[in-house]
């Protein structure tokens, strides 16, 4: 349940970064949330090795926790750089 929260945060903190962001900033916002969000994950991460979780365990669902909402931001960029 935490891995889906928190990729629903993700993606929701991405789409408020494009949303807000003027046009010829989204660049800027989108490279922003996403070292912002990696940060995050990193953290998150931390929390998870210091309660005994190998790395092992850990990296494939932080992949996801990081990728998704990243993946997902840089689509949108992209996207909504081609509608103009």
């Amino acid at each position: 349940m935490r891995t889906l929260i928190l990729v629903v945060v993700g993606l929701a903190l991405a789409a408020l970064a494009l949303r807000f962001a003027p046009a010829a900033q989204r660049t800027l916002a989108v490279t922003l949330f996403t070292l912002l969000w990696l940060g995050v994950c990193a953290l998150n991460l931390r929390t998870g090795l210091a309660h005994g979780y190998t790395l092992a365990e850990e990296l494939p669902i932080h992949a996801v926790l990081f990728g998704v909402p990243a993946a997902a931001a840089w689509l949108a960029w992209w996207w909504l750089r081609r509608a103009g």
